[in-house]
Parts: C-alpha cells; sequence; structure tokens
C-alpha cells in the first residue's frame, strides 16, 4: 500500500485539522481546556485514524479505522455547530468548514466501500 500521506482524504483531513487549529485560536480562553480541546482532538483523529489503519496489517482493519475517523468526523460537525450557536464561529467561517468537513466524510465512506470492494475480491 502506498503511504498515507499519498492519499487524497488524509490530505483534506490534515489542512480541515489546521483549519480547526486557526480557528480554535479565537474562542475565548475560557474553552481552552473544553470545546477548543476536543475539536482539535476531534479533528486530528480523523488523520490520525487515516494513517494507523493504513500503517496496519490488511484491509479489515484498515476499513475498522477509516470507521473510528468517519466516528470523529461526525463528532466534530456536531462540535462545529455548537461552536457557531455559541457565537464562537461566524456563520460564513462555518460554513466553509463544516463543508470541507462533509467533503472529507464522503471520501471516507468512499475509500472504505472501496477497500471492502478490495479485500472482498481477495
Amino acid at each position: 500500500m502506498a503511504d498515507f500521506k499519498q492519499l487524497k482524504v488524509w490530505q483534506k483531513a490534515h489542512h480541515l485539522t489546521l483549519d480547526i487549529y486557526r480557528i480554535t485560536q479565537q474562542f475565548p480562553r475560557s474553552e481552552a481546556y473544553g470545546l477548543t480541546s476536543q475539536m482539535r482532538r476531534c479533528a486530528a483523529s480523523i488523520g490520525s485514524n487515516i494513517a494507523e489503519g493504513r500503517g496496519r496489517d490488511g484491509d479489515g482493519e484498515f476499513s475498522r479505522f477509516i470507521q473510528i475517523a468517519s466516528g470523529s468526523a461526525t463528532e466534530l460537525e456536531y462540535q462545529l455547530l455548537l461552536a457557531k450557536d455559541l457565537g464562537y464561529l461566524p456563520e460564513d467561517e462555518y460554513a466553509k468548514v463544516n463543508s470541507d468537513l462533509a467533503e472529507v466524510g464522503r471520501m471516507l465512506i468512499s475509500l472504505r466501500g472501496s477497500v471492502r470492494t478490495a479485500s472482498a475480491a481477495n
């Protein structure tokens, strides 16, 4: 298998994580150990699980780690909505980041399907 950094979904997840770090720098200091920390962990978890799954043996394990990454993406989706509703994230920024996150989510679903298909063919 190719290096995880070559996967388009990992690249997009990495850029999303960088965006989340940038965005959360503007959150109130009182959220440093709350929403800021949680959003950063979720965002980093997406790329981390793709990387870890890619380094594991076999498509079955890779598929499982893609599923975990998808769960982190869904969790981040809620946290973005919460940040917007609390007034920490302007509507236009929310829309852009949420759109990027939705794209990563679709790519994860597609990748998981491809991995399962390849695994079934073997």
